[in-house]
């Protein structure tokens, strides 16, 4: 198990290396080869266009989600804080970063913690589940949703970022099991995520058979964590193997597509290199409930509270937009929007 101080060492070094070098995925994120059908006269007014709706039993006035970013430090707060704020002023989703610094040191837990100016907000508490092949259970799992008074737990998956920590948790093999015997169990709904290599629709009908209550597909085409851990990797051997991988992943649309088709009763979540809202509004039609950002909402975090606003107001409205230009009054009507894949040679 790791020590607490190089877990907040890596966590500090997570932040720096975002802000200030390139580690996006060499792949895209497959949403460029999809769009909407443009309505000339879409018969609707703008002001009509309804971002609005329900999920977990929180009212979102627009379909954006913050998502995990970060924790376990005195930088960590700060920005946790700036984007709960902002997420609490324009009814959006956030999402935690990993909780386990704070699961083994209690002290920490303020660090997370963001109901003090996000009363109401739709937040995901959020652990590593391969955590679960190393000592954790429920109580953790409890922990951590008690911890920050979450509405949802995220469990990731992220066995290529481990396979490349010089700390990393590799032990996978029956957490399956596992991830099923917390959602049987915990009173909160699990949603699975990935962390920025997709999910297929293969794992995602386990997921979902074993009782979790969304997918996080969190394709290929924004941040790549291995590309991160290569700026923490003093073994050049090891640094080689991992700037291979630079391209490794299933795209976002493509991961979305292809769980939607595996479990189209399924609450989805897309994420994953997505750059604005006409984005989101598409894996919005191609099955998503919401679109999460990081890396956008990261740089605004350093800054204050208005410029996350600000992106938020950005982001919220191209999708009005592109839902009005295709003659959407609401997200259901949206959902229900067929895109046209283009050939190549037409992008």
């Amino acid at each position: 198990m790791e020590n607490q101080s190089h877990l907040s060492t890596r966590k500090a070094d997570h932040i720096r290396i975002n802000l200030e070098k390139d580690v996006q995925s060499r792949l895209r994120n497959g949403l460029d080869k999809y769009h909407f059908s443009h309505r000339a006269l879409p018969e609707l007014n703008l002001e009509d266009v309804d971002l609005s709706q329900e999920l977990f039993g929180r009212k979102l006035r627009t379909p954006i989600l913050i998502s995990s970013i970060t924790g376990g430090t005195a930088e960590a707060k700060e920005i946790n804080k700036t984007l709960a704020a902002a997420a609490q002023i324009r009814g959006v989703a956030m999402g935690i970063g990993s909780q386990r610094a704070a699961i083994e040191n209690p002290e920490l837990e303020t660090t997370f913690k963001v109901r003090d100016v996000a009363p109401d907000i739709l937040l995901f508490a959020n652990l590593g589940a391969v955590q679960l092949n190393y000592r954790y259970g429920i109580d953790e799992c409890r922990r951590a949703v008690e911890m920050i008074d979450a509405d949802v737990l995220y469990l990731h998956l992220n066995p290529l970022q481990e396979a490349f920590q010089p700390e990393g948790d590799v032990h996978f093999r029956g957490l399956l099991n596992k991830i099923e015997s917390v959602c049987r169990v915990l009173e909160k709904p699990v949603v699975i995520k990935e962390v920025g290599w997709g999910i297929s629709g293969e794992d995602a009908k386990r997921l979902w058979n074993v009782g979790v209550a969304g997918i996080d597909v969190a394709g290929a085409g924004g941040t790549s964590w291995s590309q991160v851990e290569r700026y923490r990797i003093a073994d050049e051997n090891l640094n080689r193997v991992a700037e291979a991988f630079i391209d490794w992943g299933i795209p976002t649309a493509e991961s979305l597509i292809e769980v939607h088709k595996a479990i189209p009763e399924a609450l989805l979540i897309a994420s994953g290199g997505l750059r604005h809202g006409v984005d989101i509004a598409k894996c919005i039609a191609l099955g998503a409930s919401m679109g999460g950002m990081a890396g956008r909402f990261l740089k605004t975090a350093v800054q204050s509270v208005e410029e996350t606003v600000k992106l938020i107001d950005e982001i919220s409205r191209a999708i009005q937009i592109t839902m009005f230009v295709t003659g959407c009054r609401n997200l259901s009507q949206l959902r229900q929007e067929n895109l046209k894949k283009m050939d190549d040679e037409n992008l």
